[in-house]
């Protein structure tokens, strides 16, 4: 069994010696071509991303991403494809990364982001008929936010503009050609890190203003406050939509963001939406009279469903428009096509037409998230002027490709691993029936490895979305695929806290997180084991972030599982609280309380208090940039175990944040290897010789 683990989590570094290309190639030729999914398999995996439609819906401008096994990343270009033929070719390709395409009003030219020059990103546009591209931007940051002016002139961004760092006191003075060390970071805000982006620098996102045709961008918008998300133009082109939290307490209210107007001529801030509570999102009608947007009454829960809004454009008649969906709405677009919005629904991640009486009804696509690691809901889309829909498409058993939706029909126009992915067996996902002791529904799938036979019993991992508040579907895994691979089924489920089944099935878990979710999830086992599908004496578990906190709780409440894994885990709330990324957020809503205001609460529902019963052998991962669930959580966890006698490891993956696909390929690969060979050490009859 060491033997195995070391070779399998070392990928066979520790061979004795290494083959010439004649024996590696009498090997292979004899031992035939791989048919299961390998972590060699990720590279050259293309995932479809960001599709744009033109105006006029006879192109779609999307991004594919691939995974490069010479550079271990992944490579980002922009492609074209013919929506009547389907065919497609590069558009924006080469040395650099390229993304974020924005079509012109007209069609005729194409705004992206690249990093061509090599000195950062940049804002560029393309004349479709001849070709040409332009760099239009001399920022020192990355734009944001792109926003075509209604008649093509002008295009609208967001960027961040450097500030001045806090200094307290003065160094001596440097003597001419000394080398001292780096000078002191003096932090003086509430958030002063975040996960993906590092410690902040001093600074704020502000909107810029330039021309299509390039020159120097105007800065529209100044102070402490931070300009993001959705920027929107009227259709006369005078004014300029976006939401930010411009508050005087801005820092210490995460979620207070509404909604203004800026008229461009005088540089005048009108404030449209004043709620306590955020207000995002905003989308002008076609004629400029009404502004739809999403939004809730903050009243400090933990989850509140995001609900559709309409007013007028100077902010008047306010009213809810929809309130009627089963999860928060997580796009808007509105042409003259019609308002359509998007969010999840039972697994599935769906586009609704909404119409003026607040009706709507679905449009056919199913969307698929682009997080090909884990089954996440999710998904990219944007619609015409005559209503066509371009989409990433949901898959079991592949990353996404491009969709289209038009008044024919349906069909998807890619298949980027079509061919790569041939001559593989992937597992097959099923829907199991399970319900909750208290008699609820709990949405639960098992994906069976390859070459299952019917009636058999199989290792089976329960795998555990984080979030909470978020949603799995029969969606592909590229880590369960793997999974699969090594023989094991892998169970995953939305229990209480998931999103898409109503807010009542959301708020399960509102003041009681983790504690409630213990019997839903141990019903789905049960049910795996039921169904004829799981062996109960070959149960392991393993989940990230929110599923990393549930892995930790379980093996402290049952010994059901051989062995666990757990990445990426909060482990105690109260040094959660206190370093994660957003620290005026977690505490206040999630917990309901400060540490020091009620301490028994977060110690009550802290995976450490339970670390005396555990006896399962726990793998415990985390990121080293991670700054959502801050790495010193796995830290005190692993520390914990050691001291209670468990067996563990920490594994640590250099340079990756909390998001998995801030892993490179190789990275990810050898992590769920790690996984897979920690399992393995416990699974009955997995030994160095198979």
């Amino acid at each position: 069994m060491i033997a195995r683990f070391f070779l399998t989590a070392a990928c066979l570094a520790l061979a004795s010696a290494p083959l010439s290309a004649q024996d590696t190639a009498d090997r292979d030729a004899a031992a035939g071509p791989e048919t299961k999914f390998t972590g060699a398999d990720l590279f050259g995996l293309s995932v479809a991303a960001d599709p744009q439609i033109s105006p006029d819906g006879s192109q779609i401008a999307y991004v594919r991403r691939t995974n490069d096994i010479m550079t271990d990343r992944a490579l980002s270009s922009i492609w074209l494809i013919d929506v009547s033929t389907g065919a497609q070719r590069p558009l924006v390709s080469g040395a650099g990364s390229h993304g974020s395409p924005r079509w012109s009003p007209d069609g005729t030219r194409l705004a992206y982001v690249s990093t061509e020059s090599g000195g950062g990103p940049e804002l560029h546009v393309r004349w479709m008929a001849t070709g040409e591209s332009a760099n239009i931007t001399a920022l020192p940051e990355a734009p944001a936010a792109i926003a075509w002016a209604p008649d093509g002139t002008r295009i609208a961004f967001t960027a961040r503009i450097a500030g001045q760092a806090t200094t307290l006191g003065q160094p001596p003075a440097k003597p001419e050609g000394a080398e001292w060390g780096k000078p002191l970071q003096v932090i003086d805000r509430a958030t002063y890190r975040r996960d993906g982006g590092g410690y902040v620098k001093p600074g704020t996102m502000q909107l810029f203003l330039v021309a299509a045709t390039g020159g120097d961008a105007r800065q529209l918008t100044f102070g402490e406050y931070d300009t993001g998300g959705t920027v929107e133009w009227a259709p006369d082109g005078s004014k300029l939509y976006f939401s930010a939290n411009r508050r005087e307490d801005w820092e210490l209210q995460p979620l207070e963001t509404d909604i203004f107007a800026l008229d461009i001529a005088s540089g005048a801030i009108d404030r449209l939406t004043t709620r306590s509570g955020p207000d995002y999102a905003p989308q002008v009608s076609p004629d400029g009279r009404m502004i739809a947007y999403l939004g809730y009454d903050d009243v400090g829960n933990a989850y509140d469903q995001a609900k559709l809004y309409r007013m007028n454009a100077d902010g008047s008649g306010k009213e809810l428009l929809r309130a009627e969906f089963p999860a928060s709405p997580d796009g808007l677009e509105w042409t003259e096509a019609g308002l359509f919005a998007s969010f999840e629904r039972e697994g599935e991640h769906r586009v609704a037409r909404i119409f003026a009486d607040g009706g709507m009804t679905l449009t056919e696509p199913r969307l698929g998230s682009t997080y090909y690691a884990l089954p996440y809901t999710g998904g990219e889309w944007s619609v015409s002027e005559d209503g066509t829909i371009a989409f990433t498409t949901a898959s079991s058993t592949s990353p996404p490709d491009v969709g289209v939706t038009t008044r024919r029909g349906t069909k998807t126009l890619t298949a980027l691993n079509a061919v790569k992915l041939a001559g593989k067996e992937l597992g097959e996902t099923r829907e199991i029936a399970v319900t909750a002791p208290d008699g609820t529904r709990i949405p639960a799938w098992i994906m069976l490895p390859p070459g299952y036979e019917e009636g058999s019993r199989v290792p089976t991992i329960l795998e555990m979305h984080g979030g909470p508040y978020a949603a799995y579907g029969p969606e592909f895994s590229a880590d369960y695929q793997l999974y699969g691979a090594a023989g094991y089924a892998v169970l995953f489920t939305n229990p209480g806290g998931s999103t898409g089944y109503g807010e009542a099935f959301a708020d399960r878990i509102e003041d009681n997180y983790p504690i409630s979710n213990f019997d839903e999830l141990m019903a789905a086992v049960d049910a795996a084991i039921a169904q004829g599908f799981a062996d109960p004496d070959q149960l392991f578990v393993t989940g990230g972030s929110g599923g990393g906190v549930l892995t930790s709780w379980l093996v402290g409440k049952t010994d059901r599982f051989r062995a666990a894994a757990t990445h990426k885990p909060v482990i105690n709330w109260t040094s959660f609280a206190l370093t994660a990324d957003s620290v005026p957020y977690f505490g206040r809503y999630w917990l309901g309380a400060m540490p020091w205001e009620n301490p028994e609460l977060y110690w009550q529902r802290s995976p450490l208090s339970l670390v005396g019963n555990v006896t399962t052998p726990t793998l415990v991962l985390v990121g080293a940039d991670d700054y959502r669930t801050p790495r010193s959580e796995a830290e005190q966890y692993y520390a914990a175990l050691k001291l209670n006698g468990v067996d563990t490891a920490l594994v640590v993956t250099p340079d990756s944040s909390h998001n998995n696909l801030s892993q490179t390929p190789s990275q990810q690969a050898a992590r769920t290897a790690s996984v897979i060979a920690w399992f393995d050490k416990y699974r009955e009859g997995a030994d160095a010789g198979e």
